[in-house]
C-alpha cells in the first residue's frame, strides 16, 4: 500500500506517466485532475502533457495514447519516472488478459524499477465494472514487492475516487 512516496520540498517537479489500453479513461482521468472540461475527449493519437500546481508540487503528467500501435513507444517515456499510474477500464473482462500482460511488461521495465504504481479501477459508474479487489487479484498484484503500489476504484467520468487519491500522491488540482 502507498501512503506517500513522494519527499515534500518546496516546488518539487514530480513526473507522473499515464498509461493503459485504449479506452480505459486516461484522458478523462488527467482532465478531471486538472478540473478541465471532460465533455469532448477524442483517443489520445500521440500524448498529452499537462502540468498541474498542487500542494507545492509541480507535476507533470504524460498521458500516452494506449492503442496496440502506440504501445511500442510507452518505453521512450520511462526516463525520470516518479509515480507510474495504470489505468483499466473495471467494465471490459475480454480485455482484462491483455491489460495484465501490458502492465506486467511495465513491471519489468529496467527504467521503472522501484517506481510506485497506483491502478485505477476506473469505470467504477458501469454496473458490468470488476471491484477495485477483484482486479487486485485477477492482475496478481500481491505477488509485487519491489515497489509501493495501490489500486483505487474510480469513476473519471464522474470524478469519484479521483481526488481522494490524488492528494495522497499530491496530485490534486
Amino acid at each position: 500500500m502507498v501512503s506517500d512516496p513522494l519527499k515534500h520540498t518546496p516546488e518539487q517537479e514530480v513526473r507522473l506517466l499515464l498509461l493503459g489500453l485504449d479506452n480505459a479513461g486516461k484522458t478523462t482521468l488527467l482532465k478531471q485532475l486538472a478540473a478541465e472540461d471532460i465533455s469532448h475527449i477524442t483517443p489520445t493519437q500521440g500524448f498529452n502533457i499537462k502540468s498541474v500546481q498542487s500542494s507545492g508540487f509541480k507535476l507533470n503528467v504524460w498521458d500516452i495514447g494506449g492503442q496496440r500501435k502506440i504501445r511500442p513507444y510507452w518505453k521512450n517515456y520511462f526516463e525520470n519516472t516518479d509515480v507510474l499510474i495504470y489505468v483499466i477500464d473495471s467494465s471490459d473482462k475480454k480485455r482484462l488478459e491483455e491489460t495484465s500482460l501490458e502492465l506486467s511488461e511495465l513491471l519489468e521495465e529496467e527504467k521503472l524499477a522501484a517506481v510506485p504504481l497506483l491502478i485505477f479501477a476506473n469505470k467504477q459508474d458501469l454496473t458490468t465494472a470488476s471491484s477495485a479487489s477483484e482486479l487486485a487479484e485477477s492482475l496478481n498484484l500481491h505477488t509485487i514487492r519491489d515497489r509501493m503500489w495501490q489500486v483505487q476504484a474510480c469513476s473519471a467520468l464522474t470524478a469519484e475516487g479521483v481526488q481522494r487519491t490524488a492528494h495522497k500522491f499530491k496530485i490534486s488540482s
